[in-house]
């Protein structure tokens, strides 16, 4: 990633303009809006804004981007302006904590959540297994949305993700700006209901632009350069998660160590299950509707796990450096991932597991499980 020069905030000068606009101080407004353009001269919003101040020292202005100019760009740069100060009157509670992450391991320092519905991706800092609000920035999304289906829809997915890689601007085409961090769309949960595509990223933008309209990518996630600078230092290759959702929920502290003890209690349970060798025991953990990575159905994949264990007499698992979320958009689908060590007699083996719980009724099912 490049680096960049330390410069002011642009959305806090865009809300002091609107401050002092509100306040009727027209010339405060256009000092600062001076100062905007000024410090990002490719801030084109920033450039439409102070043509609206210029314009109203000759006539009333009514609406954002009353200048002559291209309709459609200028309705971009009105919707661009509307997400930005909606987001920054609407920040997050600090008391308040995103649902969708219910516990991250203890080596994971950072989670990211993309907030499609606001135009935002928020930064939380985990600490001694609580989420702290750090920053968040505005960022666009593909041109159709969210829900990404197929190749070429131009959607962004919806999921949790990780970030693979780390790509710097100086091996990308300009597009893609300062830089780029590719996520492992398709995951294997994508990949199981059909969906297609590759190549989603968070990126920058070209130089010739300081941000993009808020629906304007074929599926990536974008921020301006600086902020993907600054974000890039919160990420770690293959650690830090993604959540992309279409809208973020907040809950209160209780209510989220209420749900987090529902994905242990129900990830214990599945080990008890697992250890008393019962095969009615563990098939009751299991969905009707359960595909496994090969698409094989729940009785053929019973039936292979079964004959696996043989005539083992006795096993012990151990279950550590556990992560739960609840699936973006859903209250209905918990995605565990955890390390299961394995002891039959003398032997051990590890490995990394991921399990997609939903509820049917009032019980919790597996309806997909993968060794990663």
């Amino acid at each position: 990633m490049q680096a960049v020069a330390s410069k002011p905030d642009p959305e806090a000068l865009l809300i002091e303009v609107y401050r002092e606009l509100g306040a009727n101080h027209l010339r405060k407004a256009l000092e600062k809006a001076d100062q905007l353009v000024e410090a990002y001269p490719n801030f084109r919003l920033g450039h439409l804004i102070r043509g609206d101040l210029l314009l109203m020292h000759s006539r009333p202005v009514s609406t954002l981007g009353a200048v002559i100019g291209p309709e459609d760009k200028l309705k971009n740069l009105r919707e661009e302006a509307m997400v930005r100060l909606k987001s920054l009157r609407e920040r997050p509670d600090p008391d308040l904590i995103p649902r969708q992450v219910l516990q991250l391991r203890e080596d994971q320092k950072h989670v990211l959540l993309v907030d499609a519905k606001r135009s935002r991706l928020y930064v939380y800092a985990h600490q001694a297994g609580q989420l702290k609000l750090v920053t968040d920035y505005y960022i666009s999304q593909g041109k159709y949305g969210v829900n990404k289906l197929r190749e070429g829809d131009q959607k962004t997915p919806v999921g949790i993700y990780y970030i693979t890689s780390r790509l710097s601007g100086t091996r990308l085409p300009d597009f893609y700006g300062s830089g780029a961090l590719p996520i492992n769309y398709p995951n294997e949960w994508d990949k199981l209901n059909g969906r297609s595509g590759s190549g989603i990223w968070l990126h920058g933008t070209p130089s010739d632009s300081f941000s993009r309209p808020p629906l304007s990518s074929d599926g990536c996630v974008v921020l301006t350069n600086p902020d993907l600078y600054r974000l890039s230092s919160s990420v770690e290759i293959g650690k830090t998660p993604v959540v992309i959702s279409e809208s973020i929920d907040f809950v209160n502290k209780t209510k989220w160590e209420n749900d987090r003890a529902v994905a242990a209690r129900i990830l214990d349970g599945w080990r008890q299950d697992i250890e008393s060798l019962n095969p009615l025991r563990i098939a009751q953990n299991y969905s009707r509707q359960f595909k496994s990575d090969r698409g094989e159905d729940l009785d053929a994949w019973l039936g292979k796990h079964q004959q696996s264990l043989g005539k083992v007499k006795a096993l012990k698992l151990t279950l550590r450096d556990m992560t739960h979320f609840f699936y973006p958009g859903r209250d209905d689908m918990i995605v565990s991932t955890f390390t299961q060590e394995t002891l039959v007699g003398k032997n051990r083996s590890t490995l990394r597991k991921r399990q997609y719980w939903t509820k049917e009724g009032a019980t919790w099912k597996v309806v997909h499980e993968v060794n990663l």
